[in-house]
């Protein structure tokens, strides 16, 4: 372990680079994990560098329980100068939380297939442009969940990597494979293709989201909080699904969406 006192030392700037723009992210391919419990959470051989404050490091030597185990498992396996203490008002400059634990790892960000997918009998959420960090989040989390074997986030959507997404997840992003396309349309036609049956949320023209064959390989569409899909999305998928509403309620949270159809889609699997 290390110690840093300086707010100017090259290692803290550069993981505050990566909590602040998506470029640095990609270019060195990690993202930043936040908490105490997602960094246990985190994959041990995925995990290059932990920075945890000297207050928490003090609480969890005192304390010996699970997530001192898991920190000092990682700390273990990790060079010397990867395991960084540092001063507790320094680490409240790094971190983005507004109420700072006290321990954030930089993890290397996963690299999915569309075959990562597609396993057993498919069952993707497919998000268009959703940019509320909280709403892309809850989707990996319901996702897990439900027993989705994956997701498809357009470029528009909120960074899956980003601190605050990747807080919501509450650790699923660790373990839902996921992958980011730009041409969403093209993407969903190969789905298609592939015989995994797309359901557009949408109004007009569909099925009640429980008359549909969701036991089968199948893709649900989720559009944008505001605008929902757009006209070249829902033109690419073969169907569409709609959860009807009562009152004078007019559309659902896009995460509220997509976590009714994934269970529907997972009842009918288990029955």
């Amino acid at each position: 372990m290390v110690s840093i006192t300086s707010s100017s030392n090259e290692k803290l700037k550069k993981i505050s680079l990566y909590s602040s723009k998506a470029s640095a992210r990609r270019e060195d391919g990690v993202f930043v994990a936040e908490g105490t419990k997602l960094v246990a959470e985190a994959p041990s051989d995925k995990v290059k560098q932990i920075v945890i404050s000297e207050s928490c490091l003090k609480a969890l030597q005192s304390e010996k329980g699970r997530l001192y185990e898991a920190y000092s498992g990682l700390a273990e396996s990790l060079p010397d100068d990867a395991v960084i203490c540092v001063p507790d008002h320094l680490f409240e400059k790094i971190s983005t939380m507004k109420s700072p634990q006290g321990m954030l790892a930089v993890v290397e960000a996963p690299v999915y297939s569309e075959d990562d997918l597609k396993k057993t009998i498919p069952l993707i959420l497919v998000l268009e442009d959703i940019q509320d960090p909280g709403n892309v989040g809850t989707v990996f989390r319901t996702a897990e969940a439900a027993g989705v074997t994956g997701i498809i986030l357009s470029g528009g959507c909120a960074d899956p990597l980003s601190p605050k997404v990747v807080r919501s997840t509450m650790g699923a992003v660790f373990r839902v494979p996921f992958i980011v396309r730009d041409n969403l349309p093209e993407e969903v036609r190969s789905l298609e293709e592939a015989g995994i049956n797309c359901y557009a949320a949408r109004l007009d023209e569909s099925s009640e989201y429980d008359k549909c064959e969701l036991d089968q390989p199948c893709a649900l569409l989720i559009g944008n909080e505001g605008n929902g899909l757009s006209k070249e999305i829902t033109d690419a998928a073969s169907h569409g699904i709609y959860i009807p509403m009562s009152g004078k309620t007019e559309s659902l949270n896009a995460a509220i969406s997509a976590s009714i159809l994934a269970y529907e889609a997972r009842r009918q699997r288990n029955k």
